[in-house]
């Protein structure tokens, strides 16, 4: 027996009432179909306005989809609405919550509009584990951005949810609650929870996903393991010095991109499937240059995003 998605999204489709007379109506979600595998952590990606927002925002029932299905750990959102609702949990972008409760407070208040009885609320369990119970009767409103962040993750957990979704959870934070919230995230995977991510730090999701799914225009471009995706960038990078100062940027047929870095070094930007390194330094050489130094950069994760998204 295969194990079933923890979500399975069909044929998802949004559209907006047309903006204006004589004008179409907009299509945010163009019959979107992927399953999101239980278990992991799962990178959705795609340029700002590509309908990210609006398929979490269709999973976290704040927006109704026009046609097609979603099902959360195997309840139809539209059939099923109250048992697919349990099933997740939002971290949104926006930092939400009444700025005069505490954080005790605040999770208490979330579980019981969650119907979670008193005795099986996990208020202090989820606080200790964000490393917020030291401020636990402090004003909300007087915690750092960071602490507001963890605490946003503790108030999407107090219903047990078996899959987590953090939209942005790192936009405009510093390095160091970035690295906090990673490892957060990456022990609740660890305990068992599925989790979705959307982010534009690419390297992070490079970094973190073990699948990712590209949307853009409303379309799904791509579905893949992480190693799989970055593995179809054709391009790659090699950076050459020379034995003299170059004169201009060396071109041929087999370069996608000539760089001058610095006066003796050149960065080459050819397609794997058209020439090898060993090509691409003869041809340099063969411009009556020899070569010094060779590095190379293998493509990553943001490559083949601009490669599929056209958005270089």
């Amino acid at each position: 027996m295969t194990t079933p998605p923890a979500i399975r999204i069909e044929n998802l489709v949004k559209e907006y009432a047309s903006p204006g007379p004589g004008e179409p109506p907009k299509l945010a979600l163009k019959g979107v179909s992927f399953d999101v595998p239980q278990g992991g952590i799962f990178g959705l990606l795609g340029p700002n306005g590509a309908g990210k927002s609006t398929l979490i925002n269709i999973l976290a029932g704040l927006v109704r989809k026009t046609s097609g299905s979603a099902e959360i750990w195997g309840f139809d959102i539209s059939e099923n609405a109250r048992n697919a609702k349990r099933s997740i949990g939002i971290v949104p972008q926006e930092i939400v919550f009444d700025p005069f409760f505490t954080p005790f407070e605040v999770l208490e208040n979330q579980g019981g509009f969650y119907g979670v009885p008193k005795s099986e609320r996990r208020s202090e369990e989820l606080l200790k584990a964000v490393h917020l119970w030291d401020k636990r009767d402090a004003y909300a409103r007087t915690l750092s951005g960071g602490m507001k962040r963890r605490l946003l993750i503790a108030k999407a957990m107090v219903h047990s949810p078996p899959i987590l979704v953090l939209d942005e959870p790192t936009a405009g934070v510093d390095v160091e609650l970035r690295r906090q919230l990673w490892e957060l995230v990456t022990e609740l995977n660890r305990e068992g929870v599925t989790v979705v991510l959307t982010t534009h730090y690419l390297e992070e999701a490079e970094q973190l996903c073990d699948r990712i799914a590209i949307i853009n225009h409303g379309e799904l471009i791509a579905d893949k393991p992480t190693r799989e995706l970055v593995g179809m960038a054709r391009e790659k990078i090699v950076a050459v010095t020379v034995d003299k100062d170059l004169g201009g940027p060396i071109m041929e047929e087999a370069f996608t991109k000539a760089e001058v870095v610095e006066p003796r070094r050149l960065e080459i930007t050819y397609d794997r499937d058209k020439a090898s390194a060993g090509q691409v330094l003869a041809l340099v050489q063969s411009h009556g240059y020899a070569i010094e130094d060779v590095t190379t950069r293998e493509a990553d994760l943001e490559d083949v995003f601009v490669q599929l998204t056209g958005a270089g």
